[in-house]
């Protein structure tokens, strides 16, 4: 089925009658505008993400269930990092010619489940012709009380680094899926992130986190964000970056160097915070139940940017201009 069979308003109704609202939605899709009702005393947390087909995705390497997946949890990650409970989103699209109903039908799908899961509605956005690509758009507001919302400028000297998960699948998935895989973990970890929303809040609510961001362009590269807004440096040790069974056994096939992979590799999505150090102890603890758990893999120091520190002890250097992650394997 195409979309000129349905049109604009009846391709909004199907995506529609999926949708299930919480008790903050007051008024939902049907009118010009959403209505919801903010939790007394929390303030509103709001992030904006644009997928370009092309550019961001290729519809060669994924199916529109887990695209659509991927397309909301990328912005629940943004909420996770700051230690907030996502509430509802927005959700706009630029359709290409020949787009069918099906597809959209399952990138619906796909998203809502990925929304029923975190308790998230979607109360609105827009649909409209694109002259070529999808183009997919979405803003998501959470909430958090003023004193627990995480931010990137707590770190301070003596702190430590932990991460949540493992590190270096995405990118391993996104090459793997470039030479013709399309199963397996790293594909998997690509194509359907997790975000750490739980994680994020228990560790928002604990009060353990110093400053947090989540691993959407690399370790180095966020962790650089913390570090500027901080005014601090880092020390990585690189032989303690947490890598999945798969990536241990399989990156040296595809990368010319695994540990520069797990370091600079994005789309992870996953959380990179700092704790003082007399409180690292309590990690563990306040993310058991979470369903995810957390790696110490080095410090903030006095002064400026990361050092990275090999399993030897010699300092890795980060060549200029970004890792090439595949050189050797293409």
């Amino acid at each position: 089925m195409n979309l000129r069979e349905i049109g604009e308003f009846g391709l909004i109704g199907r995506i529609a009658s999926r949708v299930t609202t919480g008790p903050a939605v007051r008024i939902g899709i049907g009118d010009d505008a959403a209505a919801t009702e903010p939790t007394p005393g929390r303030l509103i947390l709001t992030t904006s993400d644009m997928l370009v087909e092309g550019v961001h995705f290729d519809l060669s390497f994924t199916d529109p269930y887990r695209l659509g997946r991927k397309s909301l949890a990328v912005n629940l990650s943004d909420i996770a990092a700051m230690g907030g409970e996502p509430r509802d989103f927005l959700l706009s699209l630029a359709i290409p010619p020949g787009l069918s109903v099906e597809f959209l039908d399952r990138f619906a799908e796909g998203m809502l489940s990925l929304a029923d899961e975190h308790a998230v509605a979607l109360v609105g956005g827009d649909t409209c012709r694109s002259p070529a690509g999808l183009v997919i758009s979405v803003t998501l507001h959470g909430e958090q009380q003023p004193d627990s919302i995480v931010r990137r400028h707590g770190a301070r000297p003596d702190d430590r680094l932990f991460i949540t998960g493992t590190v270096g699948d995405s990118a391993m998935g996104l090459e793997l899926l470039r030479r013709g895989e399309r199963e397996g973990w790293a594909v998997e970890r690509h194509l359907d992130p997790s975000p750490r929303v739980a994680a994020g809040r228990a560790l928002a609510a604990a009060g353990l986190a110093t400053a947090m961001i989540d691993v959407s362009d690399g370790v180095v590269a966020d962790l650089g964000h913390i570090l500027e807004q901080s005014g601090c440096g880092a020390r990585v040790e690189a032989a303690l970056l947490p890598r999945s069974p798969f990536f241990r056994e399989e990156a040296g096939r595809v990368a010319s160097s695994p540990d520069l992979l797990a370091l600079t590799g994005g789309e992870d999505y996953e959380l990179l915070f700092s704790v003082r150090a007399e409180r690292e102890h309590e990690v563990a603890a306040v993310l058991r139940g979470t369903g995810t758990t957390a790696t110490a893999i080095g410090s903030i120091t006095a002064g400026s940017g990361v050092t990275v520190v090999a399993a030897d002890g010699a300092e890795l250097a980060l060549p200029r201009g970004g890792y090439n992650h595949f050189a050797n394997g293409m």
